[in-house]
C-alpha cells in the first residue's frame, strides 16, 4: 500500500490482517516512498533502535503492544478503526514526505 496511490481500506485491512497480535510488539510506519509497512518489533528492542535502523522511515505509529488487539485479523475486521488509521496516515503523509527526520503519531487511531 502506497500512500502516493490512493490508498484504500481493503488495502490497510490487508495489512492489519497478516499479522499475530499475540505475538510481537508492532510499529507500522510509511518509508519515504510513500510505502505503508507493519513490522514487528524484535524482542527487548527500543522504539529508537526500530528507528535508526530504518532510515528511510518519515512517519510512524506509536508503537502496537503485543496482546492489545490493535493488529491482526480482530482489528482488521473493525472497519471503523481501520478508517481513522487510514484518516491519520492521509493527513500527515503531506506534512512529513519532505522532511529528513521521523514524525511520530504519538495515539492509537
Amino acid at each position: 500500500m502506497n500512500l502516493n496511490n490512493q490508498p484504500t481500506i481493503d488495502e490497510l485491512t490487508q495489512l492489519f490482517k497478516s499479522r499475530k497480535d499475540t505475538l510481537d510488539d508492532h510499529v507500522l510506519w510509511v518509508c519515504k516512498s510513500g510505502e505503508v509497512h507493519i513490522d514487528c518489533l524484535a524482542n527487548q528492542s527500543e522504539e529508537s533502535e526500530f528507528e535508526r535502523n530504518h532510515p528511510e522511515m518519515r512517519v510512524r505509529l506509536k508503537m502496537y503492544r503485543r496482546g492489545q488487539g490493535y493488529v491482526g485479523k480482530k482489528a482488521a475486521a473493525d472497519q471503523d478503526y481501520i478508517g481513522r488509521v487510514l484518516q491519520t496516515l492521509e493527513h500527515e503523509w503531506p506534512v512529513v514526505k519532505n522532511q529528513s527526520s521521523v514524525h511520530v503519531v504519538d495515539k492509537y487511531c
